[in-house]
């Protein structure tokens, strides 16, 4: 169902919030193929800027299931 960042092209912002998504669907059981058992707790973590390690900004989100 997804063929992963290299898919995606790393467009500006769409990469976090495909990160986002893919935490979303795990949590409710939706992932597919890719679901892990009993997903209850999920983080994401995204750098950006310039030039990496000396990103300008960086997103960590931490979910959890109901």
């Amino acid at each position: 169902m997804s063929g992963g960042f290299l898919a995606k092209g790393h467009p500006v912002g769409c990469t976090g919030l495909a990160q986002i998504v893919e935490a979303v669907w795990q949590l409710q059981g939706e992932a597919g193929r890719r679901q892990v058992e009993n997903a209850r707790v999920a983080l994401t973590h995204t750098m950006g800027g310039l030039k990496v390690p000396d990103a300008k900004a960086v997103t960590v989100s931490i979910l959890q299931a109901n």
